[in-house]
């Protein structure tokens, strides 16, 4: 199957310049201050990957970021200025992508509700910038570097799903060895491990483990996703080797749901799941 690109949304409006420009002004402004990407990040309450991302014009900044860096980077009205033009960018923003993912990429973008079952890497919506990026680098045929970047762009843009409000029910089941596969090396994993951390102190999002010495297993069929979009009845999504398929019969969907709920419940706690997750990043 041939592969396209998928655009980024500030691509899909044409807005790829003025979201570029605000992120070379902050990156600007934020080393001028004396904050490393970290430091600003938790002040204005953003992990340093959605910050690096932001400079690097491939998350489109929103408007509450720029207000909360006008206070903190001394900006003399700069970004409090082009808020409005932010703003309607953003309204006529979407996601696209490749015509094999859109439907589900729709559906994703639109969910109350979001569950999902890995067992070989993280999935997209939990990646670091450099996580994904490893995970692109590292795939067989080798993309070239423009395609890499193109992707991990579209990767972290589909992650604003978090931000929205009202927010989705969100919920994880992570296999123990996608904590322990260093992706990208130690650094990375650790990076991704405190992702993971940080992300998992989300009122609306849980994530749980299910450890490797299990004895008995409901779902040896591979990792899928289930999500409920808004004013439709619950799908799930699978893909296998690059062939994705969208599940809609409410029967083979159910499941599914059915396969995922053993799951849970025979995974650690989200409490229980955190301390193995801080326990692995103490160790590398």
């Amino acid at each position: 199957m041939s592969e396209q690109r998928a655009e980024t949304p500030a691509e899909a409006e044409g807005a790829t310049g003025l979201f570029v420009a605000l992120g070379k002004m902050l990156k600007f402004l934020r080393e001028r201050k004396g904050l490393t990407q970290t430091e600003f990040g938790e002040l204005a309450g953003y992990g340093p990957d959605a910050i690096s991302a932001m400079e690097r014009g491939v998350r489109r900044v929103r408007p509450e970021v720029l207000l909360k860096a006008e206070e903190l980077l001394d900006a003399g009205g700069l970004f409090r200025e082009v808020v409005p033009e932010v703003e309607a960018a953003l309204t006529k923003a979407r996601t696209r992508h490749p015509e094999w993912y859109r439907d589900y990429a729709g559906l994703e973008a639109e969910a109350v509700e979001l569950h999902f079952y890995a067992n070989q890497g993280v999935p997209g919506l939990l990646q670091t910038d450099t996580y994904a990026r490893a995970v692109f680098t590292k795939r067989r045929p080798f993309l070239d570097e423009e395609t890499i970047e193109r992707r991990v762009a579209d990767r972290l843009s589909r992650q604003q799903v978090f931000e929205r409000r009202p927010a989705p029910i969100v919920s994880y089941v992570l296999e123990e060895i996608v904590l322990d596969r260093p992706i990208g090396g130690r650094r990375v994993q650790a990076d991704q491990l405190r992702r993971l951390l940080g992300v998992g102190q989300m009122q609306n999002l849980e994530i749980q483990v299910m450890p490797s010495q299990v004895e008995e297993h409901p779902n040896m069929d591979g990792a899928f996703n289930l999500l409920t979009p808004k004013g439709h009845g619950q799908v799930a999504y699978t893909e296998v080797q690059g062939y994705p398929r969208l599940i809609t019969d409410s029967e083979e969907v159910r499941r599914i749901v059915d396969r995922y709920g053993i799951m849970r419940a025979m995974a650690l706690s989200p409490a229980e799941s955190r301390k193995l997750i801080e326990q692995k990043l103490e160790e590398l």
